[in-house]
């Protein structure tokens, strides 16, 4: 028996030793990938008229250093959502839109080799997002997002780039959660499939037809799938990337995006094999890494992978020179648009207060609301955590502080009932049930033992997201914080003193991403499904609610901002007392943005 077992553990030597002989040559294939860079090709901040510290500029100076490297083949990637967000971006999308755009001519210079759409490209409609995908050189791709004349993908579905004769396979896709958000005008004849279903079915295709050495998920969704009530069963999961991880076998690593987050993370798939998944954060920050070590036999045959990832945070670099004289012209005529007056405000205002009462901030965007549409009453909510326009002559570059989106302005019908339980489902997201005045005003993000939870800089979060604080213009309402869900919101009367009827049918002024259903208050505060929302709709802005906007305060030219002070949290010395409270912890934190 010993002498067999010698025999064999002998042979399993043997066998080795060939194996590592028989492997003749190590291929390093380095990818590194982008997203949600939101328009910040350059290292300067349009909006807030100061330098930035990461850009698409610093990122090229990586870039460049790793090509150089001669012991590795890299591939550059894009993860979607960069037409959107900084003005350069707007520019080149909607004032000087006959040129190239500035992302298609970035994305050659650079010397992209593959890119995914992302919700916020299109937004930008279909007259932008199509031209630039005609100027790109490289495949824009979203296999999920299906062409519903001809049943195909109405981008390209995967792309397979080869490095040292070897293949990897790129798959892109794009979160579902688009109609949920966007206009239809927006994304005409298309409709978006599930994530965990569309890989399932594209990975199938890709291993039998293509037969790749390197499988690449190129994912414009986030990792967490319980976001927003969701889970891991819900269909069409705007979250799905570590789904698809998990459940879809053949994937070596995956970049994901979307939910603006860091991320660094092995999963286990069903196989039991390991999956490499990166999330980079936003606005070109940092960028990920992955590191493909290959050993091939002589035949070329991949015998084995080493797969390493990481985080590389741009702001160590330079913006690279050549980079930025390149696109000199451009930097120019972007400073000059944002830097245009519009009008005058007489007095400061800012964002920060809206969380906790009326605010003239928020009473302004009412105000261009109502004025557009002629509404009986208006819905909004602050589109940035902290903004602020100051005393003086407000620019161009002030209306992306105020304004943060391409969103289009709806004017819906709606009854009293449904504006009530509209305004419910706002409060229950807004404010927590006070106990008394030592209780918390808002409601915070709580982790299962009850204490408060924080973001991985140390911040408190509160339970819903910034942009779903909707507080209404046209009525007079009073919040009640010591009562519970459902029952907190009062609305007292219309502002011209005529009684709310409930039964009554209301002309509201709401933007495209809510009034399409975002955020849930019109769906799961109203009841309303998607094809009755959509019926609801009776007009629409032809451009984005900035434009407009901007266009109230040019006819204004002097304005003098002021609160309505048609609403209040009551009991007025809870809501004081919790506001001073929960204000401290919201702003105390030097990182906020």
């Amino acid at each position: 028996m010993k002498f067999i077992t010698s025999r064999i553990i002998l042979l399993q030597a043997l066998v080795s030793l060939s194996l590592f002989c028989y492997a003749q040559e190590t291929v390093t294939i380095k990818i590194l990938e982008t997203s949600d860079v939101h328009g910040a090709i350059f290292p300067y901040d349009f909006i807030g008229n100061k330098p930035m510290e990461s850009s698409m500029a610093q990122v090229y100076t990586y870039v460049k250093k790793e090509r150089e490297n001669s012991q590795q083949q890299v591939i550059l990637l894009d993860n979607g959502d960069i037409l959107q967000g900084q003005p350069t971006v707007y520019y080149s999308n909607y004032i000087d839109s006959s040129s190239c755009n500035i992302v298609s001519r970035v994305f050659s210079y650079m010397g992209y080799d593959a890119a995914t759409v992302g919700n916020h490209d299109i937004e930008t409609g279909p007259l932008v997002y199509r031209k630039v995908e005609r100027e790109l050189a490289i495949p824009w791709m979203a296999a999920n997002a299906i062409n519903t004349i001809t049943g195909e993908p109405a981008f390209k579905p995967y792309t397979i780039i080869k490095r040292s004769g070897l293949k990897v396979a790129i798959l892109g896709l794009i979160t579902p959660g688009i109609p949920s958000w966007l206009p239809r005008n927006l994304w005409p004849n298309m409709r978006f499939d599930d994530m965990v279903e569309s890989a399932t079915y594209w990975v199938q295709q890709i291993q039998e037809k293509e037969k790749p050495d390197v499988l690449v998920g190129l994912f414009h969704s986030g990792y967490n799938s319980s976001y927003g009530g969701a889970n891991a069963e819900t269909p069409l999961n705007e979250n799905a990337s570590l789904l698809v991880a998990r459940k879809v076998p053949g994937f070596d690593v995956i970049f994901i995006g979307h939910d603006h987050d860091k991320l660094i993370t092995k999963v286990e798939n069903v196989q039991g094999d390991s999956v490499l998944v990166l999330d980079p954060t936003s606005s070109a920050r940092y960028i990920s890494e992955a590191t493909i070590q290959l050993s091939l036999d002589k035949k070329k045959r991949v015998v084995s992978k080493n797969i390493t990832g990481t985080l590389v945070e741009t702001r160590r670099f330079s913006p690279d020179s050549a980079f930025m004289a390149e696109f000199k012209s451009c930097y120019q005529k972007v400073d000059s648009f944002v830097n245009q007056p519009l009008g005058e405000f007489t007095q400061t205002i800012s964002s920060a207060n809206a969380y906790f009462g009326p605010t003239a901030f928020m009473d302004f965007i009412h105000s261009a609301q109502l004025s557009i549409t002629n509404a009986d009453i208006s819905f909004a909510a602050p589109l940035s955590f902290v903004s602020t326009i100051n005393k003086g002559i407000v620019r161009v570059s002030d209306m992306f502080k105020l304004y943060r989106f391409e969103n289009f302005l709806y004017t819906m019908n709606l009854t009293g009932a449904e504006v009530d339980a509209y305004m419910e489902y706002s409060a229950s997201l807004w404010f927590n049930t006070m106990k008394d005045a030592n209780d918390h005003l808002l409601r915070f993000r709580q982790n299962a033992d009850g204490s408060m939870a924080t973001d991985n800089r140390g911040k408190v979060e509160l339970a819903s997201r910034y942009y779903n604080f909707d507080s209404a213009a046209g009525i007079v309402y009073t919040v009640d914080v010591s009562k519970p869900d459902g029952n907190k919101v009062t609305i007292l009367s219309m502002v011209n003193g005529e009684p709310f009827d409930t039964a009554k049918t209301y002309r509201v002024a709401i933007n495209s991403y809510r009034g399409n259903g975002g955020g849930g208050h019109l769906t799961k505060g109203c009841g309303l499904s998607a094809e009755d929302i959509q019926k609801r709709i009776v007009a629409s802005t032809d451009k984005d609610l900035r434009f407009y906007i901007m266009k109230f305060i040019e006819q204004q030219k002097v304005i003098t901002p002021k609160s309505f002070g048609t609403w209040k949290i009551i009991p007025e010395e809870w809501a004081a007392s919790g506001a001073a409270r929960d204000h401290k912890l919201l702003f105390s934190y030097t990182g906020n943005d």
